[in-house]
């Protein structure tokens, strides 16, 4: 994928869609292309965090280790979510796995490199902050919904 394609899927992944266009080339500046192949790790909790996937294609899980059983499900997510914002607040590590349950294709944003150009640029950090912001409360949203499904009393009770 050259540049200008890069660019322009960067531009156009609902996550950043509709920012003004130097906040479009900062963060495409951080980006390259990449694809995990089915059960691959896209990364892995405890690792060092370093990275913002914007997903293309394909669908991946969020898992949490639990003691003594597989690691447990708490969301799937696919073409046109983002995952991994670990990279934005220390110490860097990622607090859950991410993993391709089918083939993936994704923009991998350096971390590093959107953390330093936030700073440098506050305006462009900011509005990162704030899409990155808004993937957040959509997930705290939906997990919210999970448990009160769960946890709901029986009718009648």
């Amino acid at each position: 994928m050259n540049v200008q394609d890069l660019k322009e899927v960067v531009r156009t992944h609902p996550m950043l869609a509709g920012l003004p266009e130097d906040v479009v080339e900062l963060a495409a500046g951080c980006a390259h292309n990449v694809v995990f192949a089915e059960g691959a790790l896209l990364f892995a909790e405890g690792d060092t965090a370093d990275t913002l996937y914007l997903l293309r294609r394909g669908r991946v899980a969020i898992e949490v280790h639990t003691p003594a059983q597989a690691p447990l499900v708490i969301e799937t997510v696919g073409a046109g979510d983002a995952v991994g914002w670990s990279w934005l607040i220390p110490p860097y590590r990622w607090r859950f796995d991410a993993r391709a349950i089918e083939p993936v294709g994704a923009v991998a944003l350096d971390g590093t490199c959107l953390r330093g150009k936030a700073e440098a640029d506050p305006a462009f950090g900011y509005a990162l902050l704030q899409q990155i912001t808004a993937v957040i409360l959509d997930r705290l949203q939906a997990t919210r919904v999970r448990l009160l499904d769960l946890y709901e009393a029986p009718r009648g009770a």
